[in-house]
């Protein structure tokens, strides 16, 4: 067995090993935990299949800003996890039903699976090209799909707007600064001086 061989194996069973138990682990942190390990070892399974970019966009995005976020939610917010683990055991039968039903249709959807012409080319086609792949997705990106990308960063623009004035909430009770006041105020009627003589007292 190679060195790719014997790494590959290691983070497969790492990534599973780490799945199964953020869905076992009886504590939420431990479970965030394992989620990390989890994402780290796609990355790594990444890596070895020459995605460069897509492991950094997993590292950054989701162990980096996502999981962070679950880890800090979890450890900050007072949740009563017994009440919510009672609350989901009526739904236990529901779910596996769920379950049942979604790996039926990827076994159906395996069962038909097929590969077109050329496909083989297509995917030697960066290797011949001698780019690395960060390069050639940027390329397919900023000239084939420029137009598609500008639009995604712009519904992106409007939702990140409309989640801001949805939750802007101005309080009357609440004291705020004014700074056009500050900058405008008189410096002389701003500051007063007291002369206060020994034991005299304000």
């Amino acid at each position: 067995m190679t060195v790719a061989v014997v790494t590959f194996y290691l983070f497969a069973v790492t990534l599973l090993g780490g799945a199964l138990m953020t869905v076992l682990a009886r504590n939420p942190v431990h479970s965030v935990l394992w989620l990390i390990l989890s994402f780290l070892s796609a990355a790594g399974l990444f890596v070895l299949l020459g995605a460069e970019f897509i492991a950094m966009l997993l590292m950054i995005v989701y162990v980096g800003a996502v999981a962070v976020l679950f880890l800090f939610v979890v450890m900050m917010l007072d949740i009563d996890f017994a009440a919510l683990k009672a609350e989901m055991a009526k739904y236990v039968p529901l779910a596996l039903l769920i379950g049942i039903i979604i790996l039926m249709q990827l076994g159906l959807a395996l069962g038909v699976w097929g590969t077109s012409e050329g496909f083989e080319e297509r995917l030697v086609a960066p290797i011949l090209l001698d780019q690395p792949n960060t390069q050639l997705l940027g390329l397919l990106i900023y000239d084939r799909y420029f137009l598609l990308f500008q639009l995604a960063g712009l519904v992106l623009l409007v939702a990140m707007i409309g989640a801001i004035v949805l939750t802007l909430r101005h309080r009357q009770d609440v004291k705020r600064q004014d700074p056009i006041t500050q900058m405008m105020r008189d410096p002389a009627k701003a500051m007063k001086v007291h002369d206060v003589k020994p034991g005299q007292g304000l």
